[in-house]
C-alpha cells in the first residue's frame, strides 16, 4: 500500500483521474459481465423444451417455461408464444420488436469501455506533459544545471502518468473486447431460438419436427 501511494505521489496530480478511470472502468466491466451473464443461457436446449411442449399442445406450460427462465431468450420465445395464434406477419414483427427492445439493454454501457480505453492514455501524456513542464519550470526558477541523476529522476517520475495511461488503456481494450464477444453470442442464440420458434409454429408445431440449426423465417416465410 506505502508502495502504490509512493508512485501515486511521483506521478503527479493527473493520478487521480487515471486511478478514479480505472476504477469506473472496472465496476462498468463487472456489472456487465454479471448482467451478460445471467441473460445466456442454452438456446438449443431451452427451445428444445419449449418445442417438446408445444408439440403435446401445452402452451400453458410452455409460456411457465419462459417465465421461470432468466433471460432475453425466454422473453423473444414468450413473444413468439403469445402471438402464435395470429398471422405470421404479426408474429414475426412482434418479435422483431421485442428484439430492438432487447439489444440495446445488451449493449448499454459497453461503448463506455472503449470510451475510457480512448482517454487514459491523453490523461496520461497530459500528466506526463504538466509533470515535465513543472520540471523545466524548476531549473529555470533555480538558474542551476542539473546532474543526470537528477533529471533521470524527474523524467521518470514524469513518465509514470502515461505508463498508468497506457496500462488503463489496454486492460480497457480488453475488457471491451470480451464484452462484445459475450453480446455477439447471445445476439447469435437470439437469432437461433426466434428463428427456431417462428418456423416451428409456422409449420404447425409438428410433432415430428427435428431442432433446426440455420434458416431465417423472418426473411424467408411469407
Amino acid at each position: 500500500m506505502d508502495n502504490f501511494l509512493h508512485i501515486l505521489n511521483l506521478g503527479g496530480p493527473m493520478m487521480i483521474p487515471l486511478i478514479a478511470l480505472a476504477l469506473v472502468g472496472l465496476t462498468i466491466f463487472l456489472e456487465r459481465v454479471f448482467f451478460l451473464h445471467k441473460g445466456q443461457i442454452r438456446a438449443e436446449e431451452f427451445v428444445s423444451g419449449i418445442k417438446t411442449a408445444l408439440k403435446k399442445r401445452r402452451l400453458l406450460e410452455a409460456l411457465t417455461i419462459c417465465d421461470e427462465t432468466p433471460g432475453v431468450i425466454p422473453r423473444i420465445v414468450r413473444t413468439a408464444l403469445l402471438n402464435s395464434e395470429k398471422p405470421f406477419d404479426v408474429m414475426r414483427q412482434a418479435v422483431l420488436a421485442q428484439s430492438n427492445t432487447e439489444i440495446p439493454l445488451l449493449e448499454r454501457r459497453i461503448s463506455s469501455m472503449a470510451l475510457i480505453a480512448k482517454t487514459a492514455p491523453y490523461l496520461g501524456l497530459m500528466g506526463t506533459v504538466l509533470s515535465l513542464l513543472g520540471v523545466f519550470y524548476k531549473m529555470g526558477e533555480s538558474g542551476s544545471y542539473a546532474t543526470a541523476a537528477t533529471f533521470s529522476a524527474e523524467v521518470y517520475s514524469a513518465l509514470i502518468s502515461s505508463a498508468a495511461g497506457l496500462m488503463i488503456f489496454i486492460a480497457a481494450m480488453i475488457g471491451y473486447s470480451f464484452l462484445n464477444s459475450r453480446l455477439k453470442a447471445i445476439v447469435y442464440d437470439m437469432q437461433f431460438a426466434a428463428n427456431s420458434i417462428l418456423l416451428f409454429i409456422a409449420d404447425g408445431m409438428p410433432e415430428d419436427e427435428n431442432l433446426k440449426i440455420g434458416g431465417s423465417p423472418v426473411e424467408d416465410k411469407e
